[in-house]
């Protein structure tokens, strides 16, 4: 490829000056010096490098402190430490030429970001990768959140120009932000980012979905626009004639959450009904914005009918990550339902700059009373601090309690405690402080007794019962939802278990003595032979009298027999392991080359994964299990998200090479409406016509409208999809859709 060398050096110029000019737009003390010498350093550092596209590389950190300056309004240090966030990870540049040239501020941003990038022992299979790196990433925010928001500008640029990267490249790291950074942008307040990035990853993760959407979303394109002009005319007329400075916009909902609307309730695109939102944005002063939200709210309904169970009021209780805004769903014309979101021009920019914005608004003020994203952020610091806190515990504890929609109860006193949806009267406990929680037996919910396990409701007032003789249990586990009482009711479990096993020590050790054999060797000999984990619980089983003295006299005894059997056993399992499992391998299809694994298209024994039942034709990616070797698993198998986020150095590249004669099973589920002989013509068109085995079939019938499922055989995708063809011509089939399970 030959480069043109001064064209380049014209087009890098040109993008610096466009980063000048928005950064500008966006702060107003912007050091120019400090981003020109920034800008001169990472230039120089990356001059030999270039991108899997091919321009030079220096395109990618320009785009980065452009997301930072422009789509964040971050100042003139974020700036500066996006330009240079690859240097020190990728060229000869240190941590100590960094804090010479840019100082200490600059160089904590980019340590944290080198540490997010770094080295971790692969060989461990039970390390999880993307969550380790996930907790980097949280310990990097408790230091300072710039290191979170340049990551995040990264990892946007990133998504936006991966179409040169390889295919199994693509969906490992479309899930890696699907898993992880989709939902620390939504919890950092970056709406516009977190939605740009889900659609990017759901582009790859789903493509055929994907495009499905965007293609229906282009055809009533037109259609759209007329009904959004006619709905918002008499909201618009009725707020200029009432003075009120505002804007108005109406848009489809994102292809992503389109997509999950239509899994969640199980129906096609048109069925979804409420596929676009209409936004209104006052210019209100801050003594002003409540009530001009809710006096805007009560215009629009007494214009449209609203659903009363879709009122969302974030204004009186803004989320975690400081969003505000009242949102309702109306029935508009044509008996059409349309959310409608309400908010002034600070909660709008909070809503799409997040961090940057609620800071700017606090100072600007002066308040220290908007800190619930500072609150979340000690929040994070707490699970941090635990030292039993492992990295995968750490991220499933934290998706689960800080990235969750919140409901909002009362102490006896009237304060107001947050906590997630799902949440028990046990959290509640626990949220108070973890003794309280360590000795909750009940609580009384409007002065009503409940269980431990009671769902909380919002609005609801509780007041938590304890007793000094209760003590935590590991069963608690399964009906909390929060980290803190997590966190609390483990160590309560391992504090108790301590004591325990230190009765439970003394007493092995007096056992031990009257045993003439007694060696240190025999201790993990009876951990093993008794079961247990380890010794801790080997001696808890002791102290509780769940292990007998004559119970480890008899193994003494007999030890010579037991080492022979527990050496006759892992022969066996060894035996077991290289014989083929029961799932469907590759030799049992009669054809080793159905499916050809990894880069060098090497080919294994597989097994295909139940979860989603993937046939030739589908996209597939393999999955380096400890029991069952590799197995297969579709990429928009519900599962894979998971996989590839939290595993994904044991994920394999996967292509089904060449089509095989061997019959694989999947299903069709059709809805319609019931006529004279349509089973009859069905099974006619399956067997008769299309030549398919059929291995189960179903149907239901009530007031005219009937539901079928067929489980059958095909080949490939192709053959299932000329059936659906097919099926759809028949007279009163409507939907048809693919199953995966039986």
């Amino acid at each position: 490829m030959i480069i043109d060398v001064e064209l380049e050096k014209n087009e890098i110029l040109k993008r610096y000056r466009k980063l000048l000019l928005l950064a500008k737009k966006s702060r107003d003390d912007l050091d120019k010096k400090q981003i020109r010498k920034a800008f001169n350093v990472a230039l120089e550092a990356h001059k030999e490098m270039r991108r899997k596209s091919g321009e030079p590389y220096i395109y990618h950190p320009i785009a980065v402190a452009q997301i930072v300056a422009e789509e964040m309004g971050l100042g003139t240090t974020s700036i500066v430490s996006a330009l240079l966030h690859d240097t020190v990870e990728d060229t000869e540049i240190t941590l100590e030429d960094i804090d010479n040239m840019f100082g200490p501020k600059v160089c904590l941003i980019i340590d944290g970001l080198t540490k997010i990038s770094g080295i971790i022992d692969h060989s461990d299979p039970n390390y999880s990768i993307q969550a380790e790196n996930f907790r980097k990433m949280m310990l990097s925010l408790s230091e300072d959140v710039r290191v979170i928001l340049v990551k995040l500008a990264d990892r946007l640029h990133n998504m936006r120009t991966m179409e040169f990267m390889p295919r199994h490249k693509q969906l490992k790291i479309s899930y890696e932000t699907l898993f992880i950074y989709a939902p620390l942008a939504y919890r950092l307040g970056l709406n516009a980012i977190k939605t740009e990035l889900e659609n990017l990853a759901f582009q790859y993760t789903e493509t055929e979905l994907h495009n499905e959407i965007i293609n229906k979303l282009k055809e009533g394109q037109r259609k759209l626009t007329r009904y959004i002009n006619k709905f918002s005319l008499p909201i618009i007329n009725s707020l200029t004639d009432k003075g009120y400075d505002f804007e108005v916009s109406g848009r489809p909902k994102s292809p992503y959450s389109i997509a999950q609307k239509m899994k969640s309730q199980n129906i096609p695109f048109e069925e979804v009904y409420d596929i676009f939102a209409f936004r209104i944005i006052l210019n209100s002063t801050p003594e002003n914005e409540k009530s001009e939200c809710w006096n805007a709210y009560s215009l629009i309904t007494d214009m449209y009918t609203p659903r009363p169970d879709r009122l969302r009021d974030w204004i009186s209780n803004p989320k975690a990550n400081g969003y505000e805004s009242l949102h309702t769903t109306v029935m508009g014309p044509e008996g059409k339902w349309v959310e409608v979101q309400i908010r002034t021009k600070k909660m709008h920019d909070i809503a799409e700059k997040g961090l940057a914005a609620h800071w700017k608004y606090k100072s600007k003020d002066g308040s220290n009373s908007d800190n619930r994203v500072d609150e979340w952020i000690e929040k994070i610091r707490k699970l941090l601090e635990s030292p039993h806190n492992q990295a995968i515990d750490f991220i499933d504890d934290v998706k689960l309690n800080l990235f969750s929609d919140e409901i909002f109860v009362f102490t006896p006193a009237g304060e107001i405690i947050k906590l997630p949806i799902g949440a028990t009267a046990l959290d509640f406990a626990y949220e108070i402080h973890s003794r309280i929680g360590d000795a909750c037996i009940g609580a009384k919910v409007n002065h009503k007794l409940v269980p431990l396990n009671y769902k909380i409701k919002s609005g609801e007032q509780l007041e938590v019962l304890t007793s000094k003789k209760q003590v935590p249990k590991q069963e608690w586990l399964k009906i909390v939802t929060t980290a803190k009482a997590k966190h609390g009711i483990k160590n309560g479990v391992k504090r108790d278990r301590k004591i325990i096993a230190t009765d439970g020590k003394e007493k092995y050790n007096r056992i031990m003595k009257g045993i003439p054999e007694a060696s240190p060797e025999l201790l993990p000999e009876l951990i093993s032979h008794f079961g247990t984990s380890d010794a801790v619980e080997l001696f808890v089983k002791i102290a509780e009298h769940k292990i007998e003295k004559g119970a480890i006299k008899n193994y003494i005894s007999q030890r010579n027999k037991h080492q022979k059997a527990a050496e006759d056993a892992l022969l066996k399992q060894v035996v077991k392991s290289k014989a083929k499992g029961d799932g469907v391998t590759a030799k049992s299809f009669k054809k080793e080359d159905v499916l050809v694994l990894g880069e060098d298209k090497d080919i294994f024994d597989y097994k295909i994964s139940p979860c989603c039942n993937p046939i030739p034709g589908d996209e597939v990616f393999g999955f380096v299990t400890v029991v069952d070797g590799i197995k297969i698993h579709k990429t928009n198998c519900p599962n894979a998200m998971h996989l590839q986020a939290n595993f994904a150095y044991r994920t394999i590249k996967a292509v089904w090479e060449d089509k095989s004669k061997n019959e694989f099973l999947t299903g069709v589920r059709f809805t319609g409406t019931d006529d004279f002989g349509l089973v009859s013509k069905i099974v006619t068109l399956i067997s008769g016509e299309s030549k398919l085995r059929i291995k189960s079939i179903k149907f239901d019938s009530d007031h005219g409208v009937f539901e079928g499922k067929v489980m059958l055989f095909v080949q490939d995708t192709k053959e299932l999809l000329d059936l659906s063809n097919k099926l759809k011509e028949i007279k009163g089939v409507h939907n048809i859709k693919r199953i995966h399970t039986n």
